[in-house]
């Protein structure tokens, strides 16, 4: 039986695959899981530059929660379980390097969700978004009503979750969603293009980036200037800075070795 989540590293890029079939839900195995791959990708950042998000098989990266569970869930054990999936999405949120989902099908509920944890989103043509989750009678309760809101526009994630319907993978792009729409069977090798690019850059420069643009959403534009000026003016004491510079001024490659 294959492992829920599992990944394998290909030139210091983590590829992770959650493999529930048919359409990889979300159920409790699941996303924990998933939570250990990062804690233990985590431990091994230093072999990594990037990361790339996927779902086993044709059909689905993601769609939606175990609806089973549904019937016996308490509001006290709701509860419990909403902040422990918080806890799980948020080290795909915070992880050091830029994640990248790659969409190959079905986005649905808990799969969109948690794609709006990604960096960054790239899904191919046949895919399928939305929250459905109001013909259960709730609504997208683990980042789904947050996170959409920094992406797509106000009336858009309304119109999303009130209605309940799915939309297509160009109706996402147009509205934010996702970043870019590819050929059936080509989202890994698009996501696996970018997570290369990523690679070759200066991976300093790239996490504190990621730890900047994550702040700023928080914060107000005069804290965010600051939180944004700390970290660049930290990079200033590190030896990949000089060889930017010294490399852009000799016209040559750089040769970064993250410190």
């Amino acid at each position: 039986m294959a492992e829920l989540c599992s990944y394998v590293i290909e030139e210091q890029i983590a590829v992770v695959t959650i493999d529930h079939p048919p359409m990889n839900a979300l159920d409790e195995a699941t996303k924990e899981a998933i939570g250990r791959v990062f804690d233990e990708l985590d431990q091994r950042r230093d072999e990594l530059r990037a990361a790339i998000l996927r779902g086993a098989g044709d059909k689905a990266f993601v769609a939606g929660a175990d609806i089973n569970s549904f019937l016996t869930l308490t509001p006290d054990a709701a509860k419990r379980r909403q902040k422990r999936t918080h806890a799980i999405v948020a080290k795909i949120e915070d992880f050091q390097w830029p994640v990248i989902a790659a969409i190959d099908g079905f986005c649905l509920g808990g799969g969109l969700e948690l794609a709006l944890c990604c960096d960054v989103r790239y899904a191919e043509e046949q895919s399928r978004f939305g929250f459905p989750e109001v013909n259960l009678a709730i609504f997208p309760g683990n980042g789904g009503t947050v996170r959409s809101l920094r992406h797509a526009p106000l009336g858009k994630v309304k119109e999303l979750i009130f209605g309940g319907e799915m939309i297509s993978a160009q109706e996402a792009l147009a509205c934010g969603l996702i970043e870019k729409v590819v050929p059936r069977g080509q989202a890994l090798e698009a996501a696996m293009t970018l997570a290369r690019r990523i690679a070759g850059r200066g991976p300093l420069g790239v996490a504190a980036a990621k730890k900047s643009i994550n702040r700023a959403r928080e914060l107000s534009v005069a804290m965010g200037l600051e939180s944004e000026s700390d970290l660049w003016s930290g990079l200033c004491a590190t030896e990949d800075q000089k060889e930017g510079a010294r490399a852009f001024l000799e016209k040559r490659p750089p040769k970064f070795l993250g410190r």
